[in-house]
């Protein structure tokens, strides 16, 4: 006598299988939305790169909302403060860092999470920083981040929501470039 296959094995298996994978994929989704948010570590090395005026930076966005900040080196920032400065009375140095602050916060933050990994080798991508400001972000041969022709020193830094790169130099337009030129 023949053995009959029974046609509804395959059907019971499907009938397993799919909704198995289904709540596997739900499962692991809702892991990585729900991974506790990240902070900046406290190595020296780290707070050294941010540096104070970088924290300053860092603490105009909120931390709840996701954010690239693509914040300048310290070095770099303090050249621009100075450069910004020149001329400036003492009693107004305050408010003209702040000024500067706001200023490279517009053309460095973005309003989305941006990682390393999400820039492809060897592509080049768009972003439109909160203040409008065009910046073209890619990948050096040696893998290095680079937005604008400026390269990263270190990169996917955490504050909450906020992905932080440390560039070797600042993001700004033409106008705000001409405006801290030395005379």
């Amino acid at each position: 006598m023949r053995k009959r296959k029974n046609p509804t094995d395959p059907i019971k298996f499907l009938c397993v299988f799919i909704p198995t994978a289904f709540t596997f994929i739900l499962f692991i989704s809702i892991r990585k939305i729900h991974e506790p948010n990240g902070t900046i570590r406290s190595r020296e090395g780290e707070k050294k790169l941010i540096g104070t005026l970088g924290e300053s930076v860092i603490g105009m966005l909120p931390d709840d909302l996701g954010f690239t900040l693509f914040l300048p080196s310290e070095k770099a920032l303090l050249n621009l403060r100075r450069r910004s400065l020149n001329g400036s009375s003492p009693p107004n140095e305050d408010g003209d860092t702040h000024a500067m602050l706001t200023r490279v916060l517009g053309f460095a933050a973005v309003p989305r999470m941006i990682f390393w990994e999400d820039v492809g080798d060897g592509e080049e991508i768009m972003y439109d920083s909160i203040s409008g400001f065009a910046l073209f972000a890619g990948k050096d041969a040696k893998g290095r981040l680079w937005v604008n022709g400026v390269r990263s020193e270190a990169v996917d830094l955490r504050r909450g929501k906020i992905v932080v790169h440390v560039m070797d130099g600042v993001l700004m337009d033409a106008e705000f470039q001409l405006s801290t030129l030395e005379v």
